[in-house]
């Protein structure tokens, strides 16, 4: 069997056994994850081992024979492979090691940004080496020249870069840092470029969210994000209380079969006095249990004769009562930070009596279009000149992430001017964005303004459309300089600004990913990802289905109008058939 070679970035974790390569990975991964990276493990066992238990439906097939098994559910699946050993010369048999490269094969690489490895240590591949003095043991460098970095409990003498490992932030911001690199020398017909997923997580590993927060009225927190977890100061219900209309009864006296009625109690009202055996009350939804009463039968299924009430039904002791704290108790987490407050949870913070909520100050973002071509709507368009879409387009995206707009109008090719808005917005704002000035054949006054005033990056992306990208900091003040195309403006955003915004405001960036068929043939370059403006929907089976808007060019801004989602063509699957699965991106609610 031969397999191709990995594209997926592979970092391995090499030490002397005892040194917790496994409780190191175990506390770095989440940190990584928070960082938007999907991660994927191949973990080397140097002895037999099962991941099955006996007794289990898989472990009794397997053992009966199976070679191959499978196990899935909703949330995961396992395959279990049996091996054969080989035989050696005296016809004995001897375990062998997996095939290494088969194993990466396996895994499903559109789905990972990084793959981690544990063990290995005699395959070439980039590798970090932990060390602990206590163990006792010589470095496993410079006899490994696959290491690139060291992480220990003590300084070393080598040129290697040298990390605390007990500092798990500067081992994940390392690793972050190493992936934006190796992705960077990815080819793509012959020049570097980098990928989607390492560029953004680049962007993600600069960036730290802010610390500013603000107490806010409850009804001016619409769309502001949570800064710290809301703790429900009372039980919901605060009382036990009956879930509809109807009877209320004891449910040690259920088989009385025939019941006085003492009273009614109504929504907002409170019986004290006592139901007791043979009695019963009416009452009504969100009415309160008097003392004793624990069931209760709906009013559709009682039989009332002046006052004595029978029940035409089975009865089940506790049937439609909802208990204090059922919804929420009191002291447990009721909205968790990080949380962008919609309707459902500015209802439930007030159902917890806030008449205010502690959320993160909102983020100011300071945008303008640059160019001598680029006019404003509703001047007569001159000789050779442009309307500026990019910038609407633009100040609807970052309200829609929740953040308020330092709108710098357009920037001419002026690099005085240039140079005094930026020093302006890096003064006022929490993040600068311009349109256009950042493919490789613009005026050079604009790199070099902004090299003057901090520290950007160039970048070509394997994307289409939005290829060119400027990422860096204005002082301490992020920047983005997106294309100046404007479908390339939005999905730039979509795929680099959206995530950086929400990791600002300490938030989880991930969007809504659904599969669908396509209804058309599509395809992209090879190495490269493809996003595709599309319009989907459900057919009468329940199935989503896909097809394009038409012409994709990346200045065709009525063919982003017309969409209503974003189709992935992946690098490891550039063309794609009639009837065949693609990715999907809703954009409602991201282009509001």
């Amino acid at each position: 069997m031969t397999t191709s070679a990995p594209t997926l970035p592979l970092l391995g974790f090499a030490a002397w056994s005892g040194t917790g390569k496994t409780t190191l990975l175990e506390q770095l991964i989440p940190l990584l994850v928070d960082r938007g990276l999907r991660i994927g493990v191949l973990k080397h066992a140097h002895h037999d081992f099962d991941i099955d238990q006996p007794g289990k439906d898989s472990y009794r097939l397997r053992k009966a024979g199976a070679r191959q098994m499978i196990v899935a559910s909703r949330r995961r699946h396992a395959r279990m492979t049996e091996t054969a050993p080989p035989q050696t010369p005296d016809g004995a048999t001897e375990p062998a090691d997996a095939d290494f490269r088969q194993l990466l094969a396996s895994f499903d690489q559109t789905e990972l940004d990084l793959l981690l490895v544990e063990g290995f240590k005699h395959e070439h591949f980039p590798k970090i080496e932990l060390h602990r003095a206590e163990i006792g043991k010589p470095l496993l460098y410079p006899e490994d020249g696959d290491i690139i970095a060291l992480v220990s409990d003590q300084p070393h003498q080598t040129t290697l870069p040298q990390l605390d490992i007990n500092d798990l932030a500067a081992i994940a911001d390392f690793v972050c840092q190493w992936l934006a690199g190796s992705q960077r020398k990815e080819p793509e017909a012959g020049k570097g470029f980098l990928s989607v997923e390492a560029a953004r997580s680049a962007i993600l590993a600069g960036l730290s969210p802010s610390a500013t927060r603000c107490d806010t009225a409850l009804a001016h927190c619409h769309g502001a994000v949570l800064a710290a977890d809301l703790v429900s100061p009372i039980n919901v219900p605060p009382h036990a209380n009956s879930a509809m209309d109807g009877i209320g009864l004891r449910s040690d006296d259920l088989a009385a079969g025939r019941w006085q009625l003492v009273g009614e109690v109504l929504a907002g009202q409170q019986r004290h006095e006592p139901v007791l055996t043979g009695q019963a009350v009416q009452i009504m939804t969100g009415a309160p249990l008097p003392p004793g009463v624990d069931t209760v039968v709906m009013r559709e299924e009682t039989l009332i004769e002046g006052e004595w009430v029978t029940v035409t039904a089975p009865i089940r002791a506790g049937q439609n009562v909802r208990l204090a704290g059922e919804d929420l108790a009191k002291g447990a987490v009721a909205i968790s930070a990080g949380t962008r407050l919609g309707a459902p949870q500015l209802g439930l913070a007030a159902s917890l009596g806030q008449a205010s909520l502690t959320v993160r100050t909102p983020l100011k973002v300071a945008l303008f279009s640059t160019g001598d071509e680029v006019q404003a709507p509703g001047e007569a368009l001159a000789p050779g000149h442009i309307f500026d879409s990019n910038r609407f387009t633009l100040m609807a995206l970052i309200r829609a992430a929740g953040c308020e707009v330092m709108d710098l109008g357009i920037i001419p090719d002026d690099q005085t001017i240039l140079r005094q808005q930026l020093e302006q917005a890096a003064a006022n704002a929490d993040l600068v964005l311009s349109s256009g000035g950042v493919s490789v054949g613009n005026a050079d006054f604009i790199k070099q303004v902004l090299a003057e005033l901090g520290q950007i990056d160039f970048w070509r992306i394997q994307m289409r459309p939005g290829r060119p990208l400027a990422f860096g900091k204005l002082g301490n003040i992020p920047f983005f300089g997106l294309p100046g195309n404007p479908v390339a403006a939005m999905i730039c955003f979509l795929q680099f600004v959206e995530p950086a915004i929400a990791h600002l405001q300490g938030k989880r960036w991930q969007p809504l990913r659904l599969s669908a068929l396509a209804e058309e043939k599509m395809k992209s370059r090879p190495g490269r990802t493809e996003f595709l403006r599309g319009i989907f929907q459900q057919d009468r089976n329940g199935q989503l289905r896909v097809r394009t808007t038409g012409a994709q060019g990346s200045g065709i801004l009525s063919s982003m109008a017309a969409a209503n989602c974003l189709i992935e063509i992946v690098p490891a699957q550039p063309n794609i058939a009639v009837g065949e699965r693609v990715w999907i991106y809703p954009l409602q609610g991201r282009l509001a």
